[in-house]
């Protein structure tokens, strides 16, 4: 069968555009993600805005209500069906979408006909620094006001159409005031890491059903605070021959002067389950190729899913893979990284165990992390244990991260933490629902605090907004 590629669409979108439009009309233009508002071009002071869930240009300004101009803010967030375009999420968590050519806020259910319903290319608007926004899945259409309402209409090459269409980003009427999510967007599982100087955070893309995102990008930071997006490292798509979809929980680490990527694939046909495979870079931001073209674990070669990788390092330079959901392994890597002995792998399931290892050493104590429960539960949670050895054996000590429902924070948990470099200082970068309004499909990432007590031990690490 045919590969798939999730740029395929967007080259489909490139092409249309530029048979349907002038060459000036149809480039490209770049778009920041983050809260922002949306003026008209040709209707100053009118600004994209929802109400009663229907999209409409109207007038906004300083004396406006709180209602109005939060209902005038949007988040540019990645593309929900491409990570070359965008999406627009409101304040209560829904997405800008067209239904029958008309533009609307509605929750994602993230399928198909959804996400890219609710996906712009950003094209030249009209005026220098103004964007117009072409229909992911209906390229000969953008986004127009008519009447003060937002309508998917054909481009027409006038005058009057291109300025109906053409929209500036400006600040927006209700900055944001919470530090999370630390990435625009759905993203989920994060791994966080430190590589020459920089924090690495390497996320699931979220926001399909059935979590079957194709592509896993990367992220950078000197401060955990400002991120930079790397774009996408790895696509199953046309980067890997065994996988189409479920790019789940990646996790990167340096070692032989490159880049090693695990992660998780969507079997292809005729095949069930989920594989786990490893890829390799030069650079932390890649593109990462597949080093082996075919699974380093195959489905069902272990009980459980083969899911969920991490890799640790020990001081003596030997690395160790974990894995598992229902069921935790553990075994050491050979010195390429990219294989192992498997009568060495050992399980370590501790009780209450459902995913995501994490494992990471301080003070000569290791520490062995992973969630428990379901990630569409809001009562996911981490839970930890320490041991002496990388192999265990091992203490439970109970639950560190969960909820917070007064803060509207649910299902924190699939984890991993971060040394500040030449210091004692930890961070954890974790998903959640999404705040407001999200789910087990709808998650976003943001990083914490992490400290231990006199004794050694994790405290409760506190999820804030």
């Amino acid at each position: 069968m045919p590969r798939r590629s999730s740029t395929l669409a967007l080259v489909l979108l490139v092409t249309a555009s530029t048979l349907a439009l002038p060459v000036s009309q149809a480039s490209a233009a770049t778009m920041p993600t983050g809260a922002r508002s949306l003026e008209s071009v040709n209707l100053p002071g009118r600004f994209v805005r929802h109400q009663d869930y229907l999209g409409r240009l109207d007038p906004v300004t300083s004396g406006s209500t709180a209602q109005v101009k939060q209902d005038a803010t949007v988040t540019v967030v990645n593309g929900l069906a491409s990570p070359s375009c965008h999406s627009f999420q409101a304040a209560n968590g829904m997405f800008l979408r067209h239904r029958d050519y008309r533009v609307r806020l509605e929750a994602n259910t993230g399928t198909a006909q959804f996400r890219a319903d609710a996906t712009f290319c950003a094209v030249a608007g009209s005026v220098t620094g103004s964007v117009s926004l072409a229909s992911f899945n209906f390229p000969d259409r953008r986004v127009r006001h008519r009447d003060h309402e937002l309508w998917l209409d054909t481009y027409q090459d006038t005058a009057q159409f291109r300025g109906d269409s053409s929209f500036r980003l400006t600040a927006p009427w209700t900055p944001k005031t919470a530090k999370g999510p630390v990435i625009p967007g759905l993203f989920a599982d994060p791994h966080i890491t430190h590589f020459n100087g920089r924090y690495y955070l390497y996320p699931t893309t979220d926001g399909y059903a059935s979590w079957a995102s194709p592509y896993y990008k990367a992220f950078s930071s000197t401060d955990l605070v400002n991120w930079t997006d790397h774009g996408v490292i790895l696509d199953h798509g046309p980067d890997v021959s065994w996988a189409d979809d479920s790019a789940w929980a990646p996790a990167v680490v340096a070692k032989n002067g490159r880049y090693y990527l695990y992660f998780s694939g969507g079997a292809t046909s005729g095949d069930t389950g989920k594989h786990l495979g490893v890829a390799v870079s030069d650079s932390p931001t890649g593109p990462f190729r597949d080093a082996l073209g075919k699974p380093l674990i195959r489905a069902g070669a272990y009980s459980g899913q083969a899911i969920d990788p991490m890799v640790f390092t020990d001081d003596d330079g030997q690395s160790y893979l974990y894995w598992g959901n229902g069921s935790a392994y553990v075994v050491p890597l050979n010195a390429d990284m990219v294989s192992f002995d498997p009568a060495k792998v050992r399980t370590i399931t501790p009780s209450g165990y459902r995913e995501a290892s994490f494992v990471f050493k301080r003070n000569g104590t290791y520490y062995f992390m992973w969630s428990e429960n379901d990630t569409r539960d809001e009562n996911y949670q981490v839970a930890y244990a320490t041991g002496p050895s990388p192999l265990g054996p091992w203490t439970k000590h109970g639950v560190v991260l969960q909820k917070r429902l007064e803060l509207g924070i649910k299902g924190t948990g699939h984890h991993s933490v971060v040394k500040s470099p030449d210091s004692d200082t930890w961070h954890v970068a974790y998903h959640r629902f999404a705040v407001p309004a999200g789910n087990g499909t709808n998650r976003e990432v943001t990083v914490d605090r992490m400290t231990f007590t006199a004794d050694g031990r994790i405290a409760p690490i506190v999820p804030t907004l």
